[in-house]
């Protein structure tokens, strides 16, 4: 059952949303929220809605800032996100309540209109990379201090503090620094040059659900203004999408000739984020990517 400060803001919350209905929580069940937070599914006497929930000093802001990413996402009118409702939080406890998706079939095109909608989200730029707040990766702090260029911006905001972390656990060892600082002197070479695009920053295929007209709803985001590649490197990560996605965002916003060589370059950083959060058993892949470059 939920904390009882949870029940009561929530109840509180549907009480001020819509007096005419008596705020009830009739149930709430577990459900499937990651490794990091607790999940609810709530049945009310208002409808349906999600909350994930965790101590609230553990990750200071996390839901905050997760918040403020799927409103970004949202404010860009091109793909789905859930609504964000309510956030609140006491000395014990922090918690989001979002709009519940009810998960359907995907639709017969559901790749192509995914590969379609994320290009188009991908068209919302900026002047900077970066953005102006720090985020989540997981459980770890991503770092978005702004800069002109991307590979600076690659470079120390993504995988210098995770390198620094992973040494300080002694994951990384002398050579695996020198085998980064040799591929930092390529980087110029290896990426294309970009504006700027509003990135989802954790697409990996636990992060978007089928909603009710068997679309793509994405959620769980480590929102910022990369370089587009980077969700389409994520998105081949653990499984991968469907070849009909990346033909769609291609169709829509052609990437630049040799995309999937340089995709495992990106992916550096979400898989130092692994090693970090999970142990050494990552590292091999880090290394593996290392050498190829």
């Amino acid at each position: 059952m939920l904390p009882a400060f949870i029940q009561k803001s929530v109840l509180d919350y549907l009480s001020k949303s819509n007096p005419s209905i008596k705020a009830h929580i009739y149930s709430s069940h577990s459900v499937s929220g990651g490794s990091i937070n607790t999940a609810s599914h709530l049945k009310t006497s208002h409808g349906d809605y999600f909350v994930k929930y965790n101590t609230a000093h553990r990750f200071p802001a996390m839901f905050e800032k997760e918040a403020r990413g799927l409103a970004l996402l949202g404010e860009a009118g091109v793909i789905a996100v859930p609504q964000v409702l309510h956030l609140d939080e006491d000395e014990e406890h922090a918690f989001l309540m979002l709009s519940y998706i009810d998960s359907a079939q995907e639709a017969a095109n559901f790749w192509d209109d995914f590969g379609e909608k994320l290009a188009a989200l991908h068209q919302k730029k900026a002047e900077k990379f970066g953005l102006d707040h720090h985020n989540y990766m997981g459980s770890l702090y991503q770092h978005n201090s702004q800069h002109d260029d991307w590979i600076e911006f690659f470079v120390m905001e993504r995988l210098e503090p995770q390198i620094k972390l992973a040494r300080e656990e002694g994951s990384l060892s002398h050579n695996d620094v020198t085998a980064f600082e040799r591929l930092y002197k390529r980087l110029d070479s290896i990426f294309p040059e970009t504006q700027p695009s509003l990135i989802h920053g954790d697409l990996w295929s636990g992060n978007f659900m089928v909603n009710h007209e068997g679309r793509a709803c994405l959620i769980d985001p480590a929102v910022y203004y990369g370089h587009p590649e980077i969700d389409i490197a994520m998105s081949t990560l653990f499984g991968g999408f469907s070849n009909r996605f990346y033909e769609a965002y291609n169709r829509y916003n052609p990437l630049e000739k040799g995309w999937r060589y340089r995709l495992p370059v990106y992916n550096l950083y979400p898989l130092l984020v692994h090693v970090n959060l999970f142990g050494g058993s990552y590292l091999s892949s880090v290394r593996q990517t290392l050498r190829q470059f």
